[in-house]
């Protein structure tokens, strides 16, 4: 009696909801194609199809799907699949179900709906999520003779492919220009005389382009398309126009900008750079209500004029004439006798493939948190936060005026903004109409910043007389890839917490249609950080779409020889130092596997097979008894020297390092495709570079691998190399160095990686906690303590190099798979097999992570009481999860209202390494361990 009393007093202490037995439906959400929620422009012809389940039930598990195809909707709503009706299968899969109905047709958009049954005997109800897909143009007769077509075509002797880095430094290149070419408008009329079921614009621009109809924008996309080897690939987009058609005339309008298509030669650029002169191609399909449909396609038939954007580059910014405006221009009524015909020009080199992923978009809104007077004709506009972006600006003032905006990251000592460091220069020009209240937004550039210096205008509370126009509103528009956020870290700790945001900040403003490693001077995809961060970022964003263009923009730019680049789209060929080195190449075989362990999906491994191979030939080709020796090394180590190519650990070391990952993951990879001669191939040869690595590296009297560096001894432990017999005495070694170095952190963008998840696998996550906790030594609370709202560039926060850089942000992924404990089993793929094994780290008693899987959202919350402990686990359908609680094996431990005894569905696995182990199906639990 007394025990049972005392049970009941600590339920309402930890106050505990009593859980009654029920027997709910589940309910399917989050239908997707090809990972991917409603695509259009989907190129396959048997596309894969998955979802997710909810359940307020325990251990439930999918017995059984029925999925229906239509190519009407109606239809669908009758619950007739006329295009696809599995009937039900009797399967517990879920994603990457192939389609195997009838054959689909290009441009055609299909809906679909699934129903499920469970291990409960529940049946659902057909998912209510309006699901979809479109198929996209896949063969050249599929564009209906649509032509590209320009203002004008660029000179051929002006091409620049590839580009040429740093123009402005070399004399030779001084006064080459790519042409004064016109940023465009084109526009085209066309009538509809009966009612529409659905309009699809299939469409796409070079560098970028901005489709209106009937005067409104279509679309919230930001420099579309996606940035390419135009040479090789040219993304188009696929657009539902059904809403903004009318009965009658109608009028399509297209603004072209330069993007990475066309580099002018003027003010800041990283490379000079000419594909062409702007060009647009599009099919606009129309589907009438009595069955019929009509197309509308670009050809000479279409008008054309010079813009009001008068400049545009990447680099260096925008300038916009707002007194060169024609009203009108892309509406029905508007007269376009003045414009000349379109020149019908020749096409990119480049194949045709849809953009389906997620792309760049405003997504957040920052307004001015000050605005003071920094000189005679400047004010100053502080924003905040130091993210990619644009500005918005709202103004009054005369005809003919120009106002300029100097976006910036930093600041110097007079308060004016520093772009010494980020490119420049860079700035927005607006020349005003005079017509009242103007508003201008740029159109196709970006940079990043946090201030904002604005000439020749203010906010009416600031005086000047050289301030003449008048700011009635300005504001940031941050824009990054689109990528739906899935994940989140929160805890008890602010400098935790502040350091979470100081690196996602950096993810966020270096997601854009590649993965950036800076918003602002660079804007290029350096491929190292694609898998180093990978874990860090995949954990907080969905960002299958964007990984899956990477591996394919690797793939163009692979080399006759072998070679990937350190860039991918390569559109400038660096010298042989910053242009071939392995651990920026090798993200060509470990993107691919990394892809089929987030998200399942086996067919990127297959795709880029070829590139995966024909890249460790070349590597093998370069190296010397096993060994290779070029490359940057473990770039920004923390040294005595200022930060670049790695100072503590010798470049040949992380280079094989990373050449014997290629190897052992290369093998692993052809097994799962049954290679069965490749399985034996790949492990041989990384054995043979795993002996030649210990031979000349490991010093077995020290217990140390070449300088003994933080990154020399991490990177081994975490990709393989060490010898079972040597790998406690190595571990033991690095883990006296940190505590003998203060637990100050040296390792760079290569090392931190492998020191932090080789730390974490090998139980010491509290040395990474105590490395990444202090604001007195450089590093992410050194950082903040200097006032970054962004992770910079080097470890020390300088002001001389990069204030928003995504490498170094390593201490991400520890959030979640380290303190967080969340993983999965090392068979299990797309986490359908979990482990939730969160770390007691002294300092954060307190915290939780949570990340939406591909089978649905996982969440780990732990909170260390003084007399107990509680973990709150939320586990997905259609999964399992073993968790380790880490407690002695004779303490209490309750589950919600229940001794352990009572809870038949939790399957003890007994006690390993100072945790009791729990098999437990999906549902919420929460442990309280007295």
């Amino acid at each position: 009696m007394k025990k049972r009393t005392l049970i009941a007093s600590f339920l309402v202490l930890t106050g505990i909801v009593p859980v009654f037995a029920q027997t709910p439906r589940p309910v399917v959400v989050n239908p997707r194609v090809e990972n991917l929620t409603n695509p259009a422009g989907i190129e396959t012809m048997q596309p894969r199809l998955s979802w997710q389940i909810t359940s307020t039930g325990r251990a439930v598990m999918q017995t059984k799907y029925r999925i229906l195809v239509a190519d009407d909707l109606s239809k669908l709503n009758l619950a007739t699949g006329n295009i696809w009706d599995t009937k039900e299968v009797a399967s517990e899969q879920s994603l990457w179900i192939p389609y195997a109905g009838k054959p689909l047709q290009a441009g055609q958009t299909y809906y679909w709906k699934v129903q499920v049954w469970d291990n409960q005997g529940q049946m659902s109800e057909w998912s209510s999520d309006t699901a979809k897909f479109t198929i996209g143009l896949m063969q050249p007769a599929d564009w209906s003779n649509a032509q590209w077509i320009g203002y004008d075509e660029l000179d051929a002797a002006k091409r620049i492919v590839p580009g040429i880095h740093a123009p402005g430094s070399s004399k030779e290149h001084k006064n080459t220009v790519s042409g004064n070419h016109v940023l465009p408008l084109l526009r085209k009329n066309f009538a509809i005389s009966k009612p529409v079921k659905r309009a699809t614009a299939f469409i796409t621009g070079l560098g970028q382009y901005e489709l209106h109809i009937n005067g409104t924008k279509v679309g919230d996309q930001f420099m579309a398309p996606g940035w390419t080897n135009y040479d090789k690939r040219v993304l188009y987009n696929v657009l539902d126009v059904t809403s903004q058609l009318t009965n009658g005339n109608n009028a399509i309008g297209v603004m072209l900008g330069n993007g990475f298509y066309n580099v002018p030669n003027e003010r800041y650029r990283k490379t000079l750079l000419a594909y062409g002169n702007p060009k647009m191609i599009m099919k606009l399909l129309v589907e009438y209500t009595d069955g019929t449909k009509s197309e509308v396609i670009t050809d000479n038939s279409w008008k054309t004029a010079p813009g009001p954007i008068t400049f545009s580059s990447i680099y260096a910014g925008e300038e916009y004439n707002a007194t060169l405006e024609q009203d009108g221009w892309d509406k029905a009524s508007f007269n376009d006798g003045a414009w000349k015909t379109a020149v019908v020009v020749k096409a990119p080199g480049g194949k045709l493939v849809a953009e389906t992923g997620t792309p760049v978009k405003v997504m957040a809104t920052f307004a001015a948190q000050k605005t003071e007077k920094n000189s005679d004709t400047t004010v100053l506009v502080d924003f905040g936060q130091n993210a990619s972006g644009i500005i918005r600006i709202t103004l009054r003032g005369e005809k003919g005026q120009v106002v300029r905006i100097f976006p910036g990251e930093l600041l110097n000592e007079e308060k004016r903004v520093n772009q010494k460091n980020s490119g420049k220069p860079y700035l927005y020009s607006y020349t005003l109409k005079g017509t009242g209240e103007e508003v201008w937004e740029p159109r196709f550039s970006y940079y990043g910043f946090r201030y904002a210096e604005v000439s020749n205008a203010a906010p009416d509370t600031i005086k000047g007389k050289k301030l003449k126009a008048v700011i009635t509103d300005i504001k940031m528009l941050h824009t990054r890839n689109s990528a739906q956020q899935i994940g989140k870290f929160e805890s008890r700790e602010d400098l935790m917490n502040e350091t979470y945001a100081l690196i996602d900040w950096a993810i966020r403003s270096n997601m854009q249609s590649v993965l950036t490693d800076c918003p602002h001077r660079e804007k290029l995809g350096w491929l190292e950080q694609t898998y180093l961060m990978g874990e860090s970022i995949h954990f907080n964003y969905d960002i299958y779409s964007l990984y899956k263009k990477i591996v394919a923009d690797m793939m163009a730019d692979q080399t006759a020889n072998g070679l990937v680049p350190t860039i991918a789209p390569e559109y400038v060929l660096f010298d042989e130092l910053f242009r071939d080195s392995p651990e920026w190449g090798s993200a060509a075989v470990i993107l691919p596997w990394l892809m089929y362990q987030w998200y399942g999906d086996k067919t990127i491994m297959q795709d880029a097979w070829p590139m995966m191979t024909k890249y460790v030939s070349y590597l093998k080709s370069k190296a010397n008894g096993h060994i290779l020796s070029h490359g940057l090394g473990d770039w920004y180590d923390l040294g005595p020297n200022p930060p670049g190519v790695a100072q503590l650990t010798p470049k040949e070391l992380t280079a094989t390092a990373i050449y014997y990952y290629d190897l052992d993951l290369l093998s692993k990879m052809a097994k799962l495709m049954g290679k069965t001669a490749e399985v034996s191939q790949y492990a041989t040869w990384a054995a043979d570079v795993k002996k030649a690595f210990n031979a000349k590296f490991y010093d077995a009297a020290t217990k140390k691998y070449a300088t003994g560096s933080q990154t020399a001894m991490a990177m081994p432990l975490a990709v393989g190399l060490v010898e079972e017999a040597n790998k406690a005495g190595v571990l033991d070694q690095l883990k006296t160095d940190i505590i003998t170095n203060e637990s100050a952190l040296t390792a760079g963008d290569i090392g931190f990686h492998f020191l932090v998840d080789g730390l974490t696998k090998n139980g010491a996550a509290q040395m990474v906690y105590d490395m990444n906790s202090d604001d007195k030594v450089p590093g992410y609370g050194y950082q903040l303590k200097k006032g970054a709202t962004a992770l910079t560039e080097s470890w020390q926060a300088l002001d001389t190099k990069s204030n928003n850089h995504l490498m170094l942000g390593h201490l991400m992924q520890w959030f979640f798979d380290g303190v967080g404990g969340l993983k999965q089993e090392d068979s299990s793929v797309a986490y359908k097999n979990l482990i939730l094994a969160p770390e007691p780290v002294l300092g954060l008693d307190k915290g939780n992570v949570s990340f939406n899987s591909p089978y649905g959202r996982v969440y780990c919350e732990w909170d260390h009481q003084y007399s107990f402990r509680v973990f709150t686990f939320h586990i997905p359908v259609n999964t399992t999860a073993t968790v380790y609680l880490p407690t002695p094996p004779n303490k209490t431990i309750m589950e919600s209202n229940s001794l352990l005894a009572m809870r038949r569905e939790i399957k003890s696995l007994g006690y390993q390494n100072g945790r009791q182990v729990f098999k437990l199906g999906s549902g919420k639990y929460k442990f309280i361990i007295r």
